[in-house]
C-alpha cells in the first residue's frame, strides 16, 4: 500500500507520516512540500520528498511513479484572517491547488482521497455546528475550502472519486508552524514568549475556539482513508471542548512561567466556532485524551528545542484598504 501527503511538512501531515512510518501502515509514504510553511526538518527520513508547488508544478509523475493508493491532502495557507488581503494567493493555494490533487486521484484511480477542509466553512451560525448545517463562510479561506468540498463532491458523482472531508478543530502541536505571524494563535503565542512579547489578542477575546491536540486525530486521519464506514462522509474531527481564546491564553500563560496580554483592535472572525464531534466518535473512533493545559505544556516544550527561524511577514500584500493596524507594512 502507498500513501501520498500533501503538505507533508507541515504539522498535520508530518506527523500522519510519522504515525504511518512508525506503526508501519504502509509500504510507501510518499510526501509533497514546497516548504513555504512547512520545514524539511519536520519529514520523516523514510518518507519520499518532492518539493513541488500544487498549484504551479506538474504531479502527475509522481502518482504514476508511485502507484499511489491513498491520498491525504492537507496542503493549504490556513490565513483565514489575512485572506481577505491575498484573495488571488488564497484561491491558487487551495482552490487551484486541491483542483490538481483532485484531477490526478480521478485520473490514477486512488482508492480514496482524504480532504481537510475547516470550520470557516460554517460562518456565522449557531454552534456548535453540525456537518447538515448550512455552510455560511464570511472571508475567502472558507469560501476556498467549501469550493474544495463541493468540487471533490462532483468528482464523486461524476467520476467515482470516492472521498472523506474533514473539517478540523483548531488542531495543534509538536512540528506545527510557530513562526507565522497570520495564523496558528497558540503558536503565534509560543513566539511572542519566546521573544519577550507579550501575548496578543483581537478584541476582547470572549471569541470562542475548540483545540485539538495532534495526537488525539492521528488515528482518526487514518481511519478516514481505509475503513468502510468513512467512505463519501463529511466529518468534524476533534475539539470537545469550546474555549475563550482569553482563557487559552491565561492557560498558556500558565505552562510557559508567566506572560502579559495585550488586548488589540478587533479582526472581521465569526464569533464563536466550535462543533459537535460525535460523528468522530461513531465513525472514526475519535478520543479526547489530551486536554489544552497538558497539550500546550507538550508543544512548549518541543518549541523550545526549535531553531531560531525568521518570522514569516509579508512584504506586499493584494490589498491593503482596511489592513488591520497590526499587520501594516514596516510597522
Amino acid at each position: 500500500m502507498n500513501v501520498l501527503i500533501t503538505g507533508c511538512a507541515g504539522l498535520l501531515g508530518s506527523r500522519l507520516a510519522d504515525y504511518i512510518i512508525e506503526n508501519a501502515l504502509a509500504d510507501q509514504v510518499i510526501g509533497i512540500d514546497d516548504l513555504s510553511g512547512g520545514y524539511i526538518e519536520n519529514v520523516h527520513s523514510s518518507v519520499i520528498f518532492y518539493r513541488r508547488n500544487l498549484y504551479q508544478d506538474h504531479i502527475d509523475d509522481i502518482f504514476e511513479s508511485h502507484d499511489v493508493d491513498y491520498v491525504f491532502h492537507f496542503a493549504a495557507y490556513a490565513a483565514e484572517g489575512l485572506s481577505p488581503f491575498i484573495r488571488k494567493f488564497n484561491y491558487l493555494s487551495n482552490v487551484v491547488a486541491t483542483a490538481a490533487v483532485t484531477n490526478c486521484c480521478i485520473q490514477n484511480e486512488v482508492k480514496r482521497l482524504v480532504y481537510t477542509s475547516s470550520m470557516a466553512v460554517y460562518g456565522n451560525g449557531d454552534p456548535p455546528f453540525s456537518e447538515d448545517d448550512r455552510q455560511n463562510p464570511i472571508d475567502p479561506y472558507g469560501v476556498a475550502k467549501y469550493a474544495c468540498e463541493m468540487d471533490i463532491e462532483i468528482a464523486s458523482e461524476q467520476h467515482g472519486l470516492e472521498y472523506c472531508i474533514l473539517r478540523p478543530h483548531n488542531v495543534y502541536g509538536s512540528k506545527q508552524n510557530i513562526w507565522d505571524k497570520y495564523r496558528n494563535v497558540l503558536g503565534i503565542w509560543m513566539n511572542q514568549k519566546m521573544n519577550h512579547l507579550p501575548f496578543t489578542v483581537y478584541g476582547d477575546g470572549l471569541q470562542k475556539r475548540a483545540f485539538s491536540f495532534i495526537d488525539d486525530s492521528l488515528p482518526c486521519l487514518w481511519r478516514a482513508a481505509t475503513i468502510h464506514e468513512a467512505r463519501n462522509q463529511i466529518i468534524n474531527l476533534g475539539g470537545i471542548r469550546e474555549t475563550a481564546i482569553l482563557e487559552a491564553a491565561q492557560i498558556l500563560s500558565d505552562v510557559v512561567g508567566g506572560n502579559d496580554i495585550v488586548f488589540l483592535e478587533k479582526r472581521h472572525e465569526v464569533k464563536n466556532a466550535y462543533a459537535t464531534y460525535q460523528k468522530s466518535i461513531d465513525i472514526l473512533g475519535f478520543e479526547h485524551t489530551i486536554d489544552l493545559h497538558s497539550g500546550l505544556t507538550t508543544m512548549w516544550n518541543w518549541a523550545q528545542t526549535q531553531p531560531q527561524r525568521q518570522s514569516k511577514s509579508w512584504s506586499q500584500y493584494e490589498l491593503d484598504k482596511n489592513i488591520y493596524s497590526y499587520w501594516k507594512i514596516n510597522q
